[in-house]
């Protein structure tokens, strides 16, 4: 049986306090790519046909945000905090529901490693398909001081040892544990019964499975990641790391799909943006939730955009904030500071300078001059304009919601429009022009004659 053709179980240990990170927000929350950590892995452990996620008590919000991404997550509560395996032994019913259904693989996961890749997850069933009871995770450390030692001998795995417990000749060892563990399922549950706490922390360990499987004539062994994959976030500083190592891959993964970044390292992605081929994405840009990017687009500096799909060609900013709902179509141009919200933009239509398009929507090829605005709120609702296909808007003019501005019109710089306008009328809602010979001669000399 391949490890494609088997099923798994994915309990994902969340339970811990993160009192190093000096918040009210549980740490299995907090963002990295704006996403929350939890997010990460639950989407990780995708392939999984059971999720259990084990959450503190008291921590609705934990449990509900696991529901939001997987509305099938078996949600179970820790009540004490006495080791990993004894985190994991609060899912035991569902680990048991799992083992009788014929589940083969079980993994355990934690809910701090936000940047653990699907692929990683599928070589560790990989090993439990080849016969392993046991696959634990291991990384080669930079520094291994206070991680967990995996003992080898050849291919196989001996051993996990705490820190603390270790030997001088165990520290020595550089080959550390990741903490995450695919275990046999039909065995998981009576060898985590069987895990005592005669160690230096008085805790139960997960780690301790290794030998126990080993006793029972098991197979055990180890799969190798990156450090940097299995990072574990306690504190704001490992957080801010964690971003970082996050961003770089989301930066790599965007330009080995065909985008250009000049600047990568000024670039902010969320978690969820889509960028297309040939995108061009100048410095300083950042990106919030839900965008999606066609191909050809250039992206100009210091571009601001959330909630936003922008088509074929189009192009965006300097300095220009897309918010959510805002729709630019191919070859559309929002150019240096104009702001959009709920909007939609026609193709080939430009909003070029300094202009305001909320609730609206704008035709293809449609022209907005500069220091437009859509006056769209009251103080109590909202309301849209439709401005149509072909309409040139004058510069400095505010349309005042609802209002619709019909194909082809022209609207006067300077106007305030509050009636609709016909296709192809010209619309001018101005003060008529004064003009006075010989004022401003008289205004100065009499200025200059009082200073005088």
């Amino acid at each position: 049986m391949t490890a494609t053709s088997r099923r798994l179980v994915a309990v994902i240990l969340a339970a811990g306090e993160g009192t190093r990170m000096r918040s009210a927000i549980p740490k299995v929350l907090h963002p990295v790519a704006g996403r929350p950590m939890l997010g990460h892995v639950i989407l990780a452990a995708a392939d999984a046909e059971r999720l259990i996620v084990v959450v503190g008590p008291g921590r609705d919000d934990v449990a509900a945000y696991a529901r939001s991404i997987r509305p099938d997550a078996i949600v179970c509560v820790q009540t004490e905090r006495k080791g990993t395996a004894h985190a994991v032994l609060a899912a035991e019913s569902a680990i048991a529901d799992a083992a009788k259904a014929g589940i083969e693989d079980c993994i355990i996961l934690f809910g701090d490693t936000p940047l653990i890749a699907a692929k990683t997850l599928a070589s560790l069933r990989g090993a439990l398909a080849a016969g392993l009871t046991i696959a634990a995770l291991g990384f080669e450390a930079r520094d291994p001081t206070g991680y967990g030692r995996i003992l080898m001998d050849g291919d196989t795995l001996m051993a996990i040892r705490e820190h603390k417990d270790a030997t001088e000749a165990e520290r020595a060892v550089t080959l550390c544990n990741a903490g995450l563990m695919a275990v046999d399922a039909q065995q998981a549950l009576p060898l985590l019964k069987r895990v005592k706490n005669d160690n230096a922390q008085m805790e139960y360990y997960v780690t301790d499975l290794v030998a126990l499987a080993r006793s029972d004539g098991g197979k055990t062994g180890t799969v190798i990641a990156d450090e940097a994959e299995v990072m574990g976030v306690n504190d704001r500083v490992q957080l801010a790391q964690a971003e970082a190592a996050m961003q770089s891959r989301l930066r790599e993964k965007a330009m080995r799909d065909g985008a250009t970044l000049i600047a990568p390292e000024t670039v902010y992605f969320w978690a969820d943006t889509i960028v297309g081929r040939d995108v061009m994405i100048e410095p300083h840009v950042v990106f919030g939730p839900n965008v999606s990017i066609a191909d050809n687009v250039t992206i100009h500096a210091f571009s601001h955009i959330e909630g936003t799909s922008i088509g074929n060609a189009a192009q965006i900013g300097p300095f220009a904030r897309l918010r959510p709902g805002s729709e630019i179509a191919a070859r559309g141009k929002v150019g240096n500071f104009v702001e959009t919200k709920n909007a939609k933009i026609g193709m080939g239509a430009k909003v070029n300078h300094l202009s305001y398009i909320g609730d609206a929507s704008v035709g293809a090829d449609a022209n907005i001059g500069a220091g437009t605005i859509t006056c769209n709120y009251d103080g109590f609702g909202k309301f849209r304009t439709e401005i149509g296909a072909g309409a040139f808007i004058g510069s400095n003019s505010s349309l005042i919601a609802p209002v619709t501005i019909a194909d082809g019109a022209y609207v006067g710089s300077g106007s305030v429009i509050t009636d609709n306008v016909p296709a192809d009328a010209l619309a001018v809602a101005r003060s008529r022009q004064v003009t006075r010979d010989g004022w401003a001669k008289r205004f100065r000399a009499s200025k200059g004659k009082d200073k005088a």
